[in-house]
């Protein structure tokens, strides 16, 4: 690259940025001569005629039109499955993985990626996957275009180097990133093996929530999310290009680095965010709120108030109400639940759900504290206390998602995960 790792701060910003003084035109967007003998490209996230609040495009300056590809051939990966067609029957039992092992062969993430649950269809631009990666090398010369959905990355062991047409991006555990649909990325393991989660968004693109009676303040603030500048490969290549479209893989071989981006401007962009910056809401007084106020991140269905995914996270924060049973009550939902641990202890599990580990809970399936958490929480001293060094997220989703072959056969999931809560007996007096 020619320009270092740098960011520019905020959400859903209009961002203009050049790796080259002059290479970005002033006052038009396709000028007759782009600068540099640059070519100007367009990629538009959202159709022309969105509304402008919610419209999402960026012009690209660039050495090469991404135009100049080749015909592409079906590259094999089975266990990156798409959509509910994709995977397999299910009785209405909540499910648990242990942690997914990360293989001994050599695996980067493409062929690392392994589909757990779906819901929706990729042609149908609705629903979304949950996905958990197991690599141990980087991408070499390999490069992924994703134009199903936009992908939400959620490491637990090992940073990523997350190469993209915009510029480059290093994602740590405990943080997330995100590449718009149809943007050109590579992925490099900066701490050698890894493993992590992804959510693959068929759906509307992530934003952040509204905040209704909250106010102005809390949960996410936009100013936390970075991008990054612009940088450009001097590398021809040549390069293997695996895209992802109707829901398989595809390859083709270029000649030259998809990774020529001199400048750009617009607000379709690549982005991290440190969720350590969350702002967590509670009660001060008692009960719970509900889990909503967790939302980081949402992608709206047609159903106002009812999300094709929502993104939220459960990190750490301070427990003082009073007279209140302080973890998660038992319930059942009408959304379905798709749970990951980076790190630490889930308050409602405290030993049987691991970092590295899933948990599905489909639509009114009934879940809740395990017979352990309710003893304890049952008869413990409600002093304000600190949940801390834990982060836990889910990836909510309206539609009732669907396990894939490999999440029911695998090898990680629990058998016995039903049994944490025999224990729960009638105590009615």
């Amino acid at each position: 690259m020619s320009a270092p790792l740098a960011y520019q701060s905020g959400f859903g910003n209009e961002f203009a940025t050049e790796a080259v003084p002059g290479a970005l035109p002033q006052g038009r967007n396709s000028p007759q001569q782009a600068p540099h003998g640059l070519y100007a490209e367009l990629i538009s996230g959202t159709a022309f005629t969105a509304p402008r609040a919610v419209n999402r495009r960026t012009w690209m300056y660039r050495r090469q039109p991404s135009v100049v590809s080749g015909a592409y051939a079906a590259y094999e990966q089975p266990l990156w499955t798409s959509g509910a067609a994709g995977g397999v029957d299910m009785p209405p039992d909540p499910l648990r993985w242990n942690p997914f092992p990360i293989p001994d062969g050599p695996l980067d993430f493409v062929d690392g990626v392994r589909t757990i649950v779906a819901n929706g269809d990729v042609q149908a631009q609705s629903g979304m996957a949950a996905l958990v990666y197991t690599a141990n090398r980087s991408m070499d010369r390999r490069v992924l275009v994703n134009a199903d959905a936009e992908m939400l990355f959620v490491p637990q062991q090992g940073r990523l180097d997350i190469t993209t047409e915009l510029g480059r991006i290093d994602v740590s555990p405990g943080e997330i990133a995100l590449v718009p649909r149809g943007l050109a990325m590579r992925i490099a393991l900066s701490d050698g093996a890894s493993r992590g989660y992804v959510c693959e968004n068929y759906g509307a693109f992530f934003r952040l929530p509204e905040l209704g009676p909250i106010g102005s303040n809390g949960l996410a603030n936009a100013r936390d999310f970075l991008t990054p500048v612009a940088a450009f490969e001097d590398d021809a290549g040549p390069v293997e290009v695996l895209r992802k479209f109707g829901g398989r893989l595809w390859r083709n071989a270029q000649r030259a680095t998809p990774f020529n981006v001199v400048a750009w401007h617009g607000n379709l962009v690549p982005f991290k965010y440190d969720t350590a910056r969350f702002m967590t809401l509670g009660t001060v007084s008692f009960d719970h709120p509900d889990p909503s106020i967790f939302t980081v991140l949402t992608s709206p269905s047609d159903t106002p108030g009812t999300a094709n995914c929502d993104f939220v996270i459960f990190p750490p924060r301070w427990m003082v109400a009073e007279d209140t049973f302080r973890p998660p009550w038992y319930h059942r939902n009408v959304m379905s639940e798709f749970m990951g641990l980076v790190k630490g202890q889930y308050d409602a599990k405290p030993e049987g759900f691991r970092p590295g580990g899933a948990s599905l809970h489909n639509s009114m399936v009934p879940h809740g504290p395990d017979a352990e958490a309710f003893d304890k929480a049952s008869s413990a001293k409600l002093a304000p206390h600190k949940l801390d060094d834990t982060l836990a997220f889910m990836f909510e989703s309206r539609w009732r998602f669907v396990p894939s072959a490999f999440a029911m056969g695998g090898g990680a999931l629990d058998p016995d995960y039903a049994s944490c809560w025999t224990g729960l007996k009638d105590r009615f007096r």
